[in-house]
């Protein structure tokens, strides 16, 4: 019967797929020098999971895991019912979202700037500028954003000046600013840094295409629309798939060291509530919930989002 069916399939054109261990063995070289990266992520990212026993646990400090009291989803429900959960989610998605439209706009248009330039030294200095606040602690770049944000900060001498505004304004103390502060630092931040993947993107396109357009009198912006956009479709959409991946990740450090207590209602996100709520109260149990929430949602919105670039046609990661 066995026969049968491979003379079949050889008269059908199907192939015999080579076994997994010959393609293992052929590999072999790649399997070993991923070894360290899978003993990594399996101690700093599966051993963990242990703990979300805690979720479901009234859990004491010192005590065994399976030691305390089972409460199966009270810990769910109680968050579930805080009101400043449900405030922190507002937040959380409202900074992530501005993070990243901005995020990506302003990368890929630096991205498209710098392609366009000839001279090859001023394109090495602006591209080192911009990705070097990249480099910087967000204990750094908070405090060079509060000088510059101040009362007498660069910001609002310069708008008096050019009379935009009549008088200073405390940009940190206004609740309507703050998510918009948050995505104007990011970028700045990290713009650089997020450009140079477009960047490598660019260089795998080929150039005849550029040459052939050129010919048929195509501008630059012509070029732009249907020969580099196109040429990194496919990293954008894998990029937006992974970022919307992580958009319940608006941030810790940023906001945690930007905030005033006039912006508290506005600056609070998951991670800080999980840190204020939670672990600074001993609630340990709450604080795992919420993060295996968090973690939940980000698996199901990265799934959502392949599924749909895969119903798109588009690239996706799996």
């Amino acid at each position: 019967m066995s026969v049968t069916v491979e003379r079949v399939k050889e008269h059908a054109g199907i192939k015999k797929s080579p076994r997994k261990w010959s393609k293992l063995r052929s590999q072999k070289a790649l399997m070993v020098m991923s070894i360290p990266f899978v003993v990594y992520v399996i101690i700093f990212a599966y051993v963990p999971l242990y703990g979300w026993m805690m979720a479901f646990q009234n859990y004491k400090l010192g005590s065994a895991m399976l030691d305390n009291e089972w409460v199966g989803l009270a810990n769910f429900r109680e968050l579930f019912q805080d009101e400043n959960f449900i405030r922190v989610i507002r937040n959380t998605l409202a900074m992530s979202l501005i993070n990243l439209v901005f995020g990506f706009v302003s990368s890929i248009g630096l991205a498209l700037m710098l392609n366009e330039v000839r001279k090859i030294m001023f394109k090495r200095v602006v591209q080192t500028v911009s990705y070097l606040p990249h480099f910087l602690s967000w204990v750094v770049a908070a405090n060079l954003i509060m000088n510059v944000l101040s009362i007498d900060g660069a910001v609002n001498k310069l708008l008096v000046s050019l009379h935009m505004i009549k008088e200073p304004i405390m940009w940190l103390s206004e609740q309507h600013y703050f998510w918009w502060i948050i995505g104007a630092s990011n970028v700045w931040k990290e713009i650089g840094w997020s450009a140079i993947i477009y960047l490598a993107a660019m260089t795998t396109i080929d150039p005849s295409l550029y040459e052939a357009a050129s010919i048929d009198g195509a501008g630059r912006f012509r070029k732009i629309k249907h020969i580099t956009l196109p040429g990194i479709r496919s990293i954008i959409v894998i990029l937006l798939i992974m970022n919307i991946g992580h958009i319940l990740d608006a941030g810790f450090e940023q906001q945690y060291l930007l905030q005033t207590p006039m912006v508290v209602d506005y600056s609070e996100t998951i991670d800080i509530f999980v840190l204020k709520y939670g672990i600074n109260l001993s609630r340990f149990s709450f604080a795992t919930a919420a993060g295996i929430f968090k973690t939940v949602i980000s698996v199901v919105l990265l799934l959502a989002a392949n599924r749909m670039a895969k119903r798109m046609g588009q690239e996706r990661l799996f």
